[in-house]
Order: C-alpha cells, then structure tokens, then sequence
C-alpha cells in the first residue's frame, strides 16, 4: 500500500512538473486565431469564435445534466433507473434541439461562405503561380511581373556546411528577395495557379489560403486595411525545398504603391533593352553568379558539387564543358524524368544567356565561352 501511494505521488508530481513546464514554454504563443487585416479575416474569426461559444454552450448544458444525474441518481442515495424502451417527447426534442442548433450555426457559416468566393469588382488583379520553389506575381493591369524566391542570407545559411548561423539572419527562411508589393484600401483579386506541382498560397493576416493547382485557376480576394509587412509560406508539401518558398506581402499607401510600379516598369524595360545588346564576360559572370544562387543553387550547391544520388555535379559536368547548344537546351527545356527542371519560362533571355556563362566559367570550368542574350532570343 505504501508503495503503491508513493508510486501515485511521484506520478503526480511529475505530471505537474511537466505541465508547468509545458506552460512556461508556450507562454508567448498566443492561445486563438489572429483576427487578421481585412474585412474578410475579421469575418471568418467572429465566425470562429461564434461557433466556438455555441460549443462551449453546448458543453456547458450537456456536461452540466450528465454530472447532475451521476450526483442526483447515484446508487447509494437508494435510486432504483427507470425501466422504459420508447419516450417520443425525447426523441423529438433530441432530434429537433441538434437541428435547430446547425441551422442557426449554418447560417452565419454560409454568409461567410458566400464572402468568401465575392472576388468581382476588383480594383486590381495580381496572378500568382507557384514554381519548385519560388513565387512569381503577374500585375494584369499593369503588365508586368516578377519572381519572389527565398532571400540570398537565408539561401546560404540554409546550404550544408555553410558555416553561418542561421541565429544571426534576421527573419531567417521568412523573407524573399522580392516582396510582393500591394496598396491599402483597394480590392485585390488573387489567381493563384502553378507550373509544376500543387502548392498553396497562404498569408495568414489575410484569413485564407489557396491551392496552387496545374492548370486549374482559384480565385481569392482581400482588402487590406493597416499598412504593414505580412509573412506566410507555401501551405502544401510540393518538394524536397517546400520548406524554402516564403510569401512576403508588403501593403503600403497608394502614392508609395503607385511609386514602386514605375520603378518595377521601369527595370522590366531596362530588362528587355539587356537583350538587345552584347554583354561582356564579367559583366554575365556578375548577374550569372546572382541568378545561380537564386535559382540553382538549391539543387547543385554552392560550389557546383551538387547532392550525391539526387543532383549531379556542375564541376567538370558533360554539360558545363560540352557543347554550348547542349547547355542552353538542358537550362530552357529541362531534362524529362530526371529533377532538373525547364527554366525557359521563368528566366528571361539577359538571365538564362548569364547563368549559363556563369555555370561554363565557375569553379575551375573556366571554358572562356561567352553566351549572348541575342543566342537564347534566336533559340526562342
């Protein structure tokens, strides 16, 4: 007996100890969901906690009958149960109280569900298609676009045997290198879709995320309402690097918003004006070196070495040091049935004609072969 007691004791104390210390961990996580910055966000978390005082409603009664007809009908007070097999006032209350309960709880839910999918009179549209493993925003009214891919300090403190303490990079894996970019007080509409594989889209200040789907379009809408940077992440496992494919959202007044579009115009033009001119070798090795740790580096590592048994080497590769043609077909078109994905369609002419430079000419390559911009327009 006294063992047995001591065995409780220290199985209690224990018990304790480790819920305290549960709760001195968790003690700066919040405890609900965040209300968010738009109309929509606040509407989907009153419906949260609508529900969620129904439930506790419902328990409050339902615990509350069931522990008085334990204590009220115990045994030892002398109560002999009822003995009866059909009582149709029950059944009906039974069925019709739980009834009634959906239907008031349907209602608000459907309100919210039919706000939801409101994406028309839209002030603008931006298009975002998930890649493996970056973002890429398409402004429709104003005819430009971008990629967003994992922050440069993040990607390198990521790689194996980096050296660099991930302690030290500010928002580490939470920040990209180019944010997407949106005004206050307008509606937005949101198309998400993807090139490759099914990601998902989420921001949670917004109060909704989407599937990124192959061929298919979601629609999504918000109006944000407090300038301010939101993060989120890619919410559906789409590959070996879905940890790295972070969503910044930067909402900013409509006169800055209006600011940044003429300078985003303005390097897509610098952009398409890069293609129509001969660039010198160290001028495609310095952009070439920017696009690799951007877009190959995940794969084929800092130094070219690649991940033995998934990514082949760079350093003394068929590909880097054979024929020129070869290269450029492997970087546009990707190789079917292996990882190596067709970069055709996310580079532009000045980027894939640098990479490939950068790649014939890095780690002891050094083939001296300089790929013009005017090549891969002729290829296209």
């Amino acid at each position: 007996m006294l063992y047995r007691n001591m065995k409780h004791f220290w199985s209690g104390l224990l018990s304790l100890l480790f819920l305290f210390g549960a709760t001195v961990a968790r003690a700066e996580y919040g405890l609900n969901m965040t209300e968010g910055v738009t109309p929509l966000s606040r509407n989907i978390y009153d419906l949260h906690m609508t529900i969620f005082y129904i439930c506790c409603a419902i328990a409050v009664v339902v615990f509350g009958v069931m522990f008085w007809s334990i204590i009220r009908h115990r045994k030892s007070r002398g109560v002999v149960a009822a003995q009866f097999h059909h009582n149709t006032t029950a059944e009906v209350l039974w069925t019709a109280v739980p009834m009634l309960i959906l239907i008031l709880m349907a209602i608000p839910a459907t309100k919210s569900l039919i706000l939801i999918e409101s994406t028309g009179d839209a002030d603008m549209t931006i298009k975002i298609t998930g890649y493996q493993w970056r973002w890429h925003y398409e402004y429709i009214e104003e005819e430009f676009g971008f990629f967003s891919s994992l922050a440069p300090e993040s990607n390198a403190a990521r790689q194996l045997k980096s050296g660099i303490d991930p302690n030290e990079i500010e928002n580490y894996l939470l920040e990209v290198d180019n944010p997407v970019v949106v005004p206050v007080g307008q509606k937005i509409r949101f198309m998400t879709t993807a090139a490759d594989v099914i990601h998902s889209w989420w921001v949670p200040a917004l109060g909704w995320k989407r599937d990124s789907i192959p061929g298919f379009i979601n629609e999504s809408w918000a109006i944000i309402e407090e300038e301010g940077t939101y993060r989120g992440q890619c919410a559906e496992l789409c590959g070996r690097d879905h940890a790295f494919m972070p969503i910044v959202l930067k909402a900013v007044s409509e006169d800055e918003y209006y600011d940044w579009v003429g300078e985003m115009m303005v390097l897509t033009m610098d952009a398409e004006a890069g293609a129509d001119r001969d660039w010198t070798l160290d001028e495609l090795l310095e952009k070439g070196e920017k696009v690799y740790s951007t877009f190959c580096v995940a794969c084929h590592q800092v130094d070219g070495q690649g991940i033995p048994g998934a990514f082949k080497p760079l350093v003394g590769s068929p590909i880097t040091t054979g024929p020129v043609e070869d290269h450029i077909s492997t970087v546009m078109n990707g190789v079917p049935g292996t990882a190596m994905a067709a970069f055709g369609s996310q580079l532009t002419d000045v980027d894939l004609a640098a990479v490939i430079t950068y790649e014939r000419n890095a780690w002891g390559n050094k083939s001296g072969d300089v790929v013009q911009p005017s090549a891969i327009t002729s290829i296209r």
